[in-house]
């Protein structure tokens, strides 16, 4: 799906642009569509696509659903495509390519959630109108039969996708008994396309928010990374906080709703988390790409120690001293439930430790070591620390939001001018192991680790040494051991 919110669309233009879409691919969709005709089975265009070919965003991925048992597919497939393979046979799927088309075919079918079970019991149908029902929204409930082009809209998905709103098939009470991950799906589709959730939709999910509980780590993290490389996040998790379902998913998040002290002496966490998210993302320019979902979630984890640390002092001060530290722990806590990998957790939690570590930079007293260290701790998450530093000002003090700025405008300066010097990316001693023990007379043992750590911290205060006086240092702390 696109990056980009949707625009109002009229039905007239919604048909015009699915026509427009549909002759694009014509050739595709009609030869696959006659394949299956002359062996006597249905075949149709479904779901994502015909609701992306409407609104004139279809990509090269291609879901079509069928009468045809998964191996009369793969048989009838196996002489058109450029190449066939097995995507999941027991859930009735067969996937091949076309040319620039990636296809995938699946067997008309309906699956319910036993409540003790974390999949699903797939059964296959017998009627596309049957199929359709079973599906999550009704946008994504739209068909296209081939090789006819017969247009088929039972839940009136059509109209939804014109009004921008959210609606299930069914009801939704139903929708999400048969599989509770629709409802962060809702959550997530209104964070990519601005859609209003239907007001009985939200009413359910409100009151099953705790079904969510029987779905799988993995497949609630996969919503959860669409969500919030969305281009609106705040949407979607804003519905999350809402219906109850973050309780579940992600309870640091509607945790940071703190109580304000009776001296508004400091900000609404929640709505600062979100705040800082938004400026993260119009930041991510910096680092060349898309939605970086490791820069989005720092941003949205960045603050999540400071429930469990904020006191209240006198004079009414309220303070949140180490919450860098407690976030880092309870964001590598919450990821690791969510079955994250490890080089994302590291990314994150090291991006929510260091967070705060600018603010003892003042207006530039920090040595050249300390930058060095900066440089060193952030190591390849630097260029993300910068952008969710400078996203963490929050302040509606102009002058003190310009202030910030150019300090750090400053700190990037000397980080720039220290890494041409020194290659501040990969800071290592002046010398390496097996120079140390050929000074030093030493075989490999823990005296050669602490000769290296002394020149490390050497290098991280004083800067590269000529090889000469790497030695020299060594020999002198050598020398005055014990």
């Amino acid at each position: 799906m696109s990056d980009a919110v949707l625009e109002p669309l009229t039905i007239v233009e919604i048909q015009r642009r699915v026509g427009a879409e549909l002759e694009r691919i014509g050739s595709v969709i009609d030869e696959l569509g006659a394949l299956f005709d002359g062996a006597g089975e249905e075949l149709a265009l479904v779901g994502g696509p015909v609701r992306d070919a409407m609104i004139g965003r279809l990509q090269n991925d291609l879901d079509f659903t069928t009468s045809a048992r998964p191996e009369v597919t793969e048989r009838l497939v196996a002489g058109w495509a450029d190449a066939v393979w097995d995507m999941g046979r027991e859930f009735g799927t067969i996937g091949c390519r076309k040319g620039e088309w990636q296809v995938e075919i699946t067997t008309y079918r309906s699956e319910t959630y036993d409540p003790a079970s974390r999949n699903p019991d797939v059964s296959f149908g017998d009627s596309l109108a049957g199929d359709l029902g079973r599906r999550d929204f009704s946008v994504n409930s739209m068909a296209v039969r081939v090789p006819g082009r017969e247009f088929v809209d039972p839940h009136g998905g059509i109209v939804d996708l014109a009004e921008r709103v959210l609606r299930t098939p069914g009801t939704p009470e139903q929708s999400f008994s048969d599989d509770p991950l629709r409802m962060m799906r809702a959550a997530r589709f209104a964070a990519q396309l601005g859609f209003t959730v239907a007001p009985e939709v939200v009413e359910a999910m409100t009151a099953m928010a705790a079904r969510i509980e029987i779905i799988s780590a993995e497949r609630v993290r996969d919503e959860l990374v669409k969500l919030v490389c969305a281009p609106h996040p705040r949407l979607g998790l804003t519905l999350l906080v809402e219906t109850g379902l973050a309780e579940h998913v992600l309870p640091e998040l509607p945790a940071l709703a703190l109580e304000r002290d009776e001296h508004h002496r400091h900000k609404d966490v929640y709505e600062h988390t979100l705040t800082v998210l938004e400026q993260s993302i119009d930041l991510e320019h910096r680092l060349g790409g898309g939605p970086d979902f490791v820069a989005r979630f720092a941003a949205l984890m960045h603050d999540v120690g400071k429930p469990r640390t904020r006191r209240f002092e006198a004079g009414g001060i309220v303070t949140f001293h180490h919450h860098d530290v407690v976030g880092a722990k309870l964001t590598r806590k919450r990821m690791k439930a969510l079955r994250f990998s490890n080089h994302d957790i590291d990314a994150v939690s090291t991006l929510v430790e260091l967070h705060l570590r600018f603010h003892g930079y003042g207006s530039g007293e920090w040595t050249d070591s300390a930058v060095r260290r900066y440089v060193r701790d952030a190591g390849d998450q630097l260029e993300r620390l910068h952008i969710l530093t400078r996203a963490d000002c929050t302040t509606r003090n102009q002058r003190k939001a310009d202030r910030l700025r150019r300090t750090y405008d400053s700190l990037e300066e000397r980080i720039a001018r220290l890494g041409e010097e020194e290659e501040l990316a990969s800071i290592r001693p002046d010398l390496d192991g097996n120079q140390i023990m050929g000074i030093l007379g030493i075989g490999p043992g823990r005296e050669v680790g602490q000769a290296y750590a002394f020149l490390l911290e050497l290098r991280m205060e004083e800067g590269p040494k000529s090889p000469e006086e790497a030695e020299a240092a060594l020999r002198a702390w050598w020398a005055g051991r014990g």
